[in-house]
């Protein structure tokens, strides 16, 4: 995989040009990402224009960063994976952290698949194509942001952008290898991002080391005006102290999370990963998050909730998809969104409905925001006895495409054993799939920052050639993105 801290020595010292490695990519995706999908668009004259004018001496000068498809980039496409977004609309204006990577030099180039409107853990969800694992067909890379990590870990990318609700940034890394970097709720600022569930979603990197990752915060972090969530505070220099190591730091662990439900492979991978920290001079602890059992429960009620108000305003009367034939008004209204919304965005928009109605609210909505306090609190305290917390990003490696995704790209040849086995195989069960977020949904309900680094291959049953990628995963608390950063760098495997 190349990197931003290649290409910059490159480009300096005349190695090469922003052109060269925009033609590059594009050839690479001409030839690999048809075994992918990673790719939903990408416009090569548009980037390469940009790159006539590239000035080498910024930040990103001269890198192409590639955009999930749910991120506003003024002239393109904006799909969000799904139908309703696929014939007409254009994005009219660029997100704030397009704007803030085409200041620090960078070049916007592709559109990167994704579960529609990001409601999905395997990217079987988007309207178009499933998206592949690069290191095992037929398996998924993770979601919702799976064309954003495979495209790196394919090397059709040297970095791109996802957006993260749930775990949509870091357990795709973990399923492809890559780093993976949720920002703190509030530090990079979500105008241009086309919402899911508006308290609990963020834009962050994804890339093929833990600097890159940095340099990319480095460049989307900060306040703006256009987002009344995004926070008025000092952005830090996170290249500073990604070398000073771990020495001297408390780093805790939950030890429930190693002991059930999760795959023996992955277990041994954190182990050893964290017992690399240790011996780096870290201090490991345990700590308890007593409410994060009920974090799965909590966020599929808030979640949905608020995709169930977001998403009203895809109507087929202001942009999007369209009914034709429609008698009135609220015939438009039905049909525009029957025909439009995939299976998993209807199921999410129906289950937002039902805890805000009448009768409901404070049964479940309003209780889940009492639990959504509970855990935000855990994490306080751990956070008194601790400098970061570690844990699985997913507690299985990737699992086999589902059946339908396979009839979707019409390869319906190959055999699917016992497609009810979570760990092996399908996808079709929703709750089965609601589960392998468990570790990463309490960071987007607490609005703390994680991270995904590489730790390391498993083999799995029935696959004892294919050599799955773990991910070690690092929470810090609010705003310590620099800490994390740190500690991630320790842990990131050394060549």
């Amino acid at each position: 995989m190349t990197t931003i801290s290649d290409l910059r020595r490159r480009y300096q010292s005349g190695g090469t040009t922003p052109a060269a490695v925009l033609e590059s990519l594009a050839d690479a995706i001409a030839t690999r990402d048809a075994r992918t999908g990673a790719y939903l668009s990408h416009d090569l004259d548009s980037a390469l224009a940009e790159a006539a004018t590239a000035d080498i001496s910024k930040p990103l000068g001269g890198i192409p960063v590639g955009i999930k498809d749910n991120i506003n980039v003024l002239g393109q496409p904006c799909t969000c994976g799904s139908k309703f977004l696929s014939e007409n609309y254009r994005s009219p204006y660029d997100a704030t952290v397009i704007r803030k990577l085409r200041e620090a030099g960078a070049i916007p180039f592709g559109r990167l698949n994704m579960d529609e409107f990001a409601m999905g853990s395997a990217t079987e969800n988007s309207a178009f194509k499933p998206v592949r694992n690069p290191h095992a067909p037929d398996r998924i890379p993770g979601g919702s942001s799976g064309g954003s990590a495979a495209a790196v870990a394919d090397g059709t990318a040297v970095a791109t952008l996802g957006s993260d609700t749930g775990g949509s940034i870091r357990q795709p890394a973990s399923h492809c290898g890559v780093v993976g970097l949720k920002p703190s709720y509030g530090r990079v600022s979500r105008y241009g991002l086309v919402a899911f569930a508006s308290s609990l979603d963020q834009i962050g990197p994804l890339t093929a080391t833990v600097e890159d990752a940095a340099r990319v915060l480095q460049a989307i972090a900060g306040h703006d005006p256009c987002d009344s969530t995004s926070l008025d505070a000092p952005v830090p220099d996170y290249l500073a102290g990604l070398e000073d190591g771990v020495r001297g730091m408390r780093l805790g662990v939950v030890r429930d999370m190693l002991e059930n439900g999760i795959d023996p492979g992955v277990r041994s991978r954190i182990l050893e990963a964290i017992d690399c920290l240790a011996k780096q001079g870290a201090e490991i602890i345990d700590v308890s998050l007593p409410n994060n059992a009920h974090a799965v429960a909590t966020y599929y009620v808030i979640a949905p909730a608020e995709a169930s108000s977001n998403l009203a305003r895809f109507d087929g009367i202001r942009y999007g998809r369209r009914a034709t034939n429609a008698k009135d008004i609220i015939d438009v209204y039905h049909q525009s969104r029957e025909q439009g919304f995939g299976p998993e965005v209807k199921r999410r928009i129906i289950l937002g409905t039902y805890v805000l109605s009448s009768g409901y609210y404070d049964a479940y909505y309003a209780r889940a925001q009492k639990v959504r306090t509970l855990i935000r609190r855990d994490f306080d305290t751990a956070f008194a006895a601790c400098d970061a917390i570690l844990s699985p990003t997913s507690p299985v490696p990737a699992r086999r495409l589902s059946f339908q995704a396979n009839l979707n790209t019409h390869e319906t040849n190959q055999r699917i054993e016992d497609p009810t086995a979570w760990l092996t195989n399908s996808g079709t069960d929703p709750l089965h799939e609601y589960l392998s977020d468990i570790f990463t949904l309490s960071a987007n309900l607490a609005g703390i920052p994680g991270i995904s680094v590489p730790a390391g291959f498993v083999s799995v049953e029935r696959a004892p050639d294919a050599k799955l990628p773990v991910g070690l995963q690092i929470l810090a608390p609010h705003l310590a993105e620099a800490r994390m950063l740190r500690v991630a760098r320790a842990a990131e495997p050394r060549d």
